[in-house]
């Protein structure tokens, strides 16, 4: 899926309207607590200024409602912090394709770098509204998309802006190249033995995933609630843990259909009550009683996954083993983590909780990836074409 990148067009006196992703999360101040999203654009974003590009940045922010400003939604804080991460000033554009947007483009010099405001401010961007998107296009000389976490989504600004802009380059940035690199093109011809470890609460938000990499995985290694839902699926007992007894047929097909390839856990970590200071037991898997419930994969369980996962070649972790952010039922998780962060092989990391545990257990700069898209990730992760990375130019 190789695909145009940034460094392969010439930036010099060119508008490079480049979408990223600058959804970060934020204290009741407005102020951002973790800067990741910005920090990982960085290399796109220099890669620009430093070649003489005028430079526009578009992203969203949270779930405004498309119906015009809503000042807890506002990016001007994301100006603020790339402007400290540059070193150098960032304007900042009070509109996303309305007259101050359209005055700050028409004023940028080579190098300098303009922030619009958050495109779900405009109705346009989820309906795909004609004159919302050329507007957009018009503006640009190249399409640049470095938003991996909204890669799957089709919003204007994903999909119809470049559309819009006919043959004009559209490529992608640094990160969603990694991206494309480690959850496409490494998974799909993966060194072995090729582990999966997945977890999480629900089967049916990774029903498609456990599919398709039981297709073309050695071992599939299930955690997280959602392993209650397959110790169901075997006659076990559960107690009062989290299941879904809608989808135990589910999972009886695909323990079924995965023979060996499938690895359940072998004892559960229990506890009474839904706090790190309850009465805490281990028991067999399938064998929680009741008024107990499961929060954790237990100490055996790590250790058969330890030992799988330190001889593989190539790993793909999503979703933590159990309630990692309340000890001791964070001990699974870190017992796979440490397990990843030791191997050799490949370790990619999808988004959401799984790359906050890596990262709040110190491990990021110990695995080879850690995806910055959560709900992207699992949908590469079940095979999924992006209609926002196939219309991009082709290498």
């Amino acid at each position: 899926m190789a695909k145009k990148s940034i460094s392969d067009v010439d930036c010099q006196g060119k508008v490079v309207l480049m979408r990223v992703d600058f959804n970060v999360p934020q204290d009741d101040t407005g102020a951002i607590t973790d800067d990741r999203r910005i920090r990982m654009a960085l290399p796109s974003i220099e890669s620009v200024i430093q070649r003489g590009g005028k430079l526009v940045l578009m992203s969203h922010l949270g779930r405004p409602k498309g119906k015009g400003p809503e000042p807890e939604f506002t990016l001007r804080p994301t100006a603020v912090r790339l402007a400290e991460l540059l070193g150098k000033p960032v304007a900042f554009a009070s509109d996303t394709v309305g007259p101050d947007a359209a005055s700050k483009i028409a004023s940028l010099k080579a190098g300098e770098v303009l922030v619009l405001e958050n495109v779900r401010f405009n109705p346009g961007e989820k309906d795909g509204e004609a004159v919302y998107s050329n507007t957009l296009a018009n503006w640009a000389d190249i399409y640049c998309n470095d938003a991996f976490g909204t890669c799957h989504r089709a919003e204007a600004s994903m999909v119809a802006v470049p559309l819009a802009m006919g043959t004009k380059p559209k490529v992608v940035g640094f990160l969603v190249a990694k991206e494309i690199q480690y959850l496409s093109d490494t998974i799909a011809n993966p060194e072995r033995p090729f582990v999966a470890i997945l977890g999480g609460a629900k089967v049916s938000d990774k029903i498609n995933v456990i599919s398709n990499l039981l297709g073309i995985c050695d071992q599939v290694l299930i955690g997280g609630a959602m392993a209650y839902t397959f110790s169901l699926a075997q006659g076990g007992s559960t107690g009062n843990s989290r299941v879904e007894k809608d989808k135990v047929e589910l999972a009886k097909e695909l323990i079924a259909k995965a023979g060996d390839k499938l690895v359940l856990p072998l004892d559960t970590h229990c506890g009474d009550d839904f706090k790190g200071t309850c009465n805490k037991q281990v028991v067999a898997a399938g064998k929680i009683p009741d008024g107990w419930e499961g929060f954790d994969i237990g100490p055996e369980t790590a250790k058969k996954f330890a030992a799988i996962v330190e001889k593989a070649k190539t790993i793909v972790w999503n979703g933590p083993m159990g309630v990692f952010e309340m000890p001791p039922f964070d001990q699974g998780t870190v017992a796979v983590a440490q397990a990843v962060a030791n191997s050799d092989g490949v370790s990619i990391i999808g988004g959401g909780d799984s790359a906050a545990a890596i990262e709040q257990l110190g491990f990021a700069d110990s695995v080879t990836h850690v995806s910055t898209g959560g709900g992207a990730s699992l949908s590469m992760l079940e095979g999924e074409k992006f209609q926002a990375v196939e219309l991009l130019d082709n290498a």
